[in-house]
């Protein structure tokens, strides 16, 4: 792309090392690259994701929140992401914050390639063990992990499930949260983040600065002070997927409201009795 003569790169980067020397590539060739969603590693002229941290705090807050006065006699298990994504440390730093010294963390784990079937296998170590009536709640840092972690779970017939994190409102994760199967996730409405990847890249691409856009600054191993927009995420439970998800029109009704779980949505107020979806205006 460089090569072709491009003006400006949006680079999301899944393994943020690997792509540093593209990135050195870029600077160059006069090509500003903006790093969307994860800190890729070298010379970055912008940088827009939503903040870490506050992922970390709402899922930590959520489950002292589900565990109640319990908490400081409870113990859990953290199931990080991967060491590859500085994002994964991000989070964890972030809900660590929040759960230092109100619960006991008695196992943490970090999931190779934020795969579910190596959540699966570690909740299943974590789960022999502490035995199975050794956790009190699970801190998965997405909906990816969770899915793995409840499969462990269910295997090891425990019930019933304590309560387990997520993040990214996928479509599975919030019908497990409206069976009751997962406690929260959390919602980063993609519209703003990608406006202002766009805004950045109309920015830099015509040689103006950032400041008018990003009032943050960040630091990759490589440059310091970089511009940046930290946008802050939504902690979605069964109380508010019809006031969040719904209402951002991220999904409609009918496509969380399966057959499957279709009790579980006239529960939550999605659906009416005869099965008519209750979007919200």
């Amino acid at each position: 792309m460089i090569t072709n003569g491009i003006d400006v790169l949006i680079l999301d980067a899944v393994d943020t090392k690997a792509v540093r020397h593209s990135v050195v590539q870029a600077q160059r060739a006069h090509v500003p690259v903006i790093a969307y969603d994860r800190l890729a590693e070298g010379p970055i002229s912008g940088y827009v994701s939503f903040d870490g941290g506050s992922v970390g705090r709402l899922q930590g807050e959520a489950l002292l929140g589900a565990l109640g006065p319990k908490a400081r006699s409870s113990q859990i298990v953290m199931m990080n992401g991967s060491s590859t994504d500085p994002n994964a440390g991000w989070f964890e730093r972030g809900a660590r914050s929040v759960l230092q010294g109100r619960v006991k963390i008695a196992k943490s784990y970090e999931t190779v390639g934020w795969r579910p079937e190596n959540a699966n296998r570690n909740m299943s170590a974590a789960i022999a063990a502490l035995g199975p009536h050794g956790i009190d709640g699970v801190l998965a840092a997405n909906d990816g992990l969770a899915s793995g972690v409840i499969t462990a779970l269910k295997a090891a017939r425990i019930h019933p499930i304590p309560p387990v994190t997520g993040q990214d409102a996928e479509v599975a994760g919030l019908q497990r949260i409206l069976a009751g199967e997962q406690y929260m996730t959390v919602y980063k409405p993609f519209k703003p983040e990608a406006y202002t990847a766009a805004e950045m890249a109309i920015a830099v691409g015509h040689g103006h600065s950032l400041n008018g856009v990003a009032t943050q600054r960040v630091s990759n191993s490589t440059s310091r002070d970089i511009p940046a927009v930290l946008l802050e995420p939504v902690a979605v439970t069964v109380h508010n997927i019809k006031s969040t998800v719904i209402k951002d029109r991220l999904y409609r009704v009918d496509q969380i409201c399966t057959k499957r779980y279709a009790d579980d949505c006239r529960k939550a107020g999605l659906i009416d009795r005869d099965g008519s979806p209750h979007d919200a205006e």
